[in-house]
């Protein structure tokens, strides 16, 4: 009779998060725990909470070992808002100003009369 009991080979006893593991059997013939690492999670826009394209989606430690021009987009808010979300900013952004412009010539063209 073969005995199949498994035991963590770390430190860490409990059932959690952290702690996953997958039963996989050796060249020799031992089951033995393997660890499973987390799932990682893409990075998102701040406005409309879509996936940022072009970043890739690792753990953070992994993150803050990769270099700036990987973890951004070379563009305005690059890394944290999407393409679609900074058009939509710029081109508020004008059409506040133009509306300012309207404003104040239409204010000027009344104060003359």
């Amino acid at each position: 009779m073969v005995l199949n009991r498994v035991t963590y080979r770390r430190r860490l006893s409990y059932n959690t998060k952290s702690n996953k593991v997958h039963l996989t059997k050796t060249p020799g013939g031992k089951l033995v725990y393997h660890y499973a690492t987390k799932k990682t999670q893409i990075t998102k826009c701040g406005d409309c909470k879509g996936g940022l394209r072009g970043i890739p989606a690792v753990r953070p430690t992994k993150l803050a070992t990769l270099s700036k021009r990987v973890k951004t987009v070379s563009r305005i808010y690059g890394g944290t808002k999407c393409s679609g979300c900074v058009r939509s900013r710029i081109i508020r952004a004008f059409l506040i100003e133009e509306q300012k412009i309207v404003a104040k010539v239409l204010k000027a063209q009344a104060s003359r009369k």
